[in-house]
Formats: C-alpha cells, structure tokens, sequence
C-alpha cells in the first residue's frame, strides 16, 4: 500500500483546517465569560435529565415543565436538608469557640467585660487615639489603603455579577431541559456530513466514560465520607457525622475535600478549649485520621472503584493520575481519570482500530448464533 502524497491542494486544505481550529480556539477564548454560562447550564441539565425523565414517565407526572419544577424542588429540597445538617451545628461550634475565647481572655485579663474594658481603654488614651488619627504616618497609611478598599468593591461587584450570571446559568439549564432530546441529537449538524460519523462516535464514547466517571466517583465519595464519619466518631472528635458528609460531598470533585482541614483546626481548638485537652494531640489524631483514610481511599478504593466503573487496571489509573497532575497540577488530578479514558476510548477506535474490529467480531458471532 502507498503512502499518499502531499500535493499542494492538500497542503492547504491541512493548513486551512489547522486555521479554523486556532481561530476557534481563539474564538473560544475570547467568548469564555459568555459561554462558560451556558457550558455548566448543559452540564447540570446532563445530571438532572435522568431524573426528570423519571419523574415524568415513571412517576407520571404531565409535561415536561412541570416534570423539570417537581425535579428541581425535589433537589433543593436535599440540598436544603444536607445544608441542615452540616451548617448550623457548624455555627454552633464556632459560638461556642468565641464564648470560650471571650472567657478565657476576660479570666486572664482579670476583666468582668470585654466591651466595658475597651470603652474604658478609650477613655483613658482619648488623646493618643486623636494624635495618632491627626498624625502623618496615619494619613499615609489611608492613602495607602484606599486602592485595597475599591479593590474590595470592586470583588463585591464581581459577587453581584457571579449572583446575576448563575440566575442565567438556571434559565440556560431550564430550556436545555425543555428540549434536551432534540438538542442532543441535532448538535451533530453543525458540522458537515462527510464527518459526522466520527463526531457521533467521539461523543457517544464521551458521554459513556463520563456516565462511568459520575458514577464511580460518586461511589468513591460516599465510601469517603463514610470513612470519616467513622474515623471522627472513634476519636470523638466534635461533629463527627456532620463533618463526614460535608468531606464526602466536597470529594465529588476530586481532592476539593483536603480544603475540610480548615474546619478540622477550628473544631480541634474548640474540643481543646471546652475539655482542657491538649490541642496538638487533638490535631494530630484528627489529621492521623484524614491521613488513613486518604491511603484507603488512593491505594483500594480508587483503583478498585474506578478501575472497575472505567476499565482501567490499578496501575495504569494511579500512573494517568501521577501524570496528569505533575503536568496540570490540582486540575490534573479532576480530570485525569476522564480524559484518560476518553484518549484511551479514541486510540482503541481510531488508531488501532480495536473497538471497530470488536464490534464486527460480535456482529458475525450474532448472525452464526441467529443462523
């Protein structure tokens, strides 16, 4: 078989197509503030469409707007109750933190009121207090903060436009959900019909190794926050469950949940202050317990979980997960299991031709076992 030549009309139809990519790329780039909206609007419509197909053919419930409102109060409704869960008694611990702290500063102060004790200081130094605002160190030092405070308005405006943009991203999601079928299937036209077949296939091995990635992960993070819920009940450690849940929805993104440690220190102060143990033992046991847990969960759970939800072996997960995240960092390690199987998925189908010989070796087996 010859090698084809590269004539100078193929040539430039190459260069062509290699132009619109970098332009769409570019484009793309360009469009993020605008189309990054709409891209998670498509992702929670994927998530939620299974169950509102449930609820409108098997709960049989009339319409698809209506089907869409009962889905939508239903997850808020467990979203309110997980929130119930996991933030007041959050609240209260910290209450309890500052009344101890005010306690233990009112007792080694030799001071009955914090309040009446700073309005007496204010009294006592009333000169120094207006010196010091008349001074010029004073007025140098509000010229110098003054850009950090527009900076602080300026991240508020921010805020307000995050708040604006996810009341657009609902909207998005809602229509998505209107028309999810007919979306999903005529996407494919905006590309030309000689390569259609290859974009159908690409998403649907997309859409299959992203469906086994939800649900692994998923899994992987149930058994995680049931490991900490047992971990922080056997050292006793304040709000075992709570905390346990909060770490176990946090690792539906991978590794978000090391960001727990913050409340970790917070609740082993509190547990210091309030039983007059030592608060080093306390962090330690904590974070023997975070540190346990996070083996099991990178040497068995994982590999098990998602090697076997993904098709992946041990080894080859654990090496995709090393790779990625020495190349992208702590994005690396979100999606190195997805794209993994995705450029394994493109290779098998595309490069070594497996899948397609897999599916004609099953095609004849079919026809010999029909004959």
């Amino acid at each position: 078989m010859g090698e084809k030549t590269i004539t100078f009309d193929r040539f430039v139809r190459i260069l062509g197509y290699c132009l619109i990519v970098v332009i769409v790329l570019l484009l793309l780039n360009y469009l993020s503030g605008v189309l990054l909206p709409f891209a998670v609007a498509w992702l929670l419509a994927y998530l939620l469409y299974p169950a509102v197909k449930f609820v409108q053919f098997k709960m049989h419930v009339p319409g698809r707007v209506l089907s869409i409102i009962v889905t939508l109060i239903a997850v808020t409704a467990v979203i309110a109750g997980v929130t119930w869960a996991i933030i007041p008694p959050m609240i209260e611990q910290f209450e309890k933190l500052g009344q101890l702290a005010t306690d233990y500063i009112e007792k080694s102060a030799n001071i009955s009121s914090i309040p009446n004790a700073v309005k007496q200081w204010v009294q006592d130094n009333h000169d120094q207090i207006i010196s010091f605002f008349q001074s010029r160190d004073f007025t140098e030092g509000l010229q110098k903060a003054m850009p950090q405070v527009f900076s602080v308005l300026g991240q508020t405006a921010s805020i307000i436009i995050s708040i604006a943009a996810s009341l657009i991203t609902l909207l998005y999601m809602f229509f998505i959900l209107m028309d999810y079928e007919y979306l999903t299937d005529a996407w494919i036209k905006i590309f030309p019909k000689k390569s259609r077949p290859f974009w159908r296939e690409l998403a649907t091995d997309a859409e299959r190794e992203l469906n086994h990635y939800i649900r692994g992960q998923g899994l992987v993070a149930l058994i995680m926050g049931i490991l900490f819920c047992i971990g922080f009940t056997i050292i006793g450690f304040p709000m075992a469950i709570g905390l346990g849940i909060l770490i176990g929805i946090m690792d539906l993104v991978p590794y978000l949940h090391t960001f727990a440690l913050i409340p970790t220190v917070f609740l082993a102060l509190l547990k210091a202050a309030d039983t007059g143990q030592n608060f080093w033992w306390i962090l330690i046991s904590a974070l023997a317990v975070f540190a346990i847990v996070q083996v099991i969960i990178d040497m068995v759970v994982t590999p098990k979980v998602m090697g076997k939800a993904m098709g992946l072996n041990p080894a080859i997960l654990l090496l995709s997960l090393s790779v990625w995240g020495a190349l992208l960092g702590f994005i690396g390690l979100i999606i190195a299991l997805p794209l993994t199987t995705l450029l394994m998925a493109y290779y098998q189908r595309y490069v070594t031709k497996e899948d397609v010989e897999e599916e004609a070796t099953n095609e004849e087996i079919a026809e010999k076992t029909a004959q």
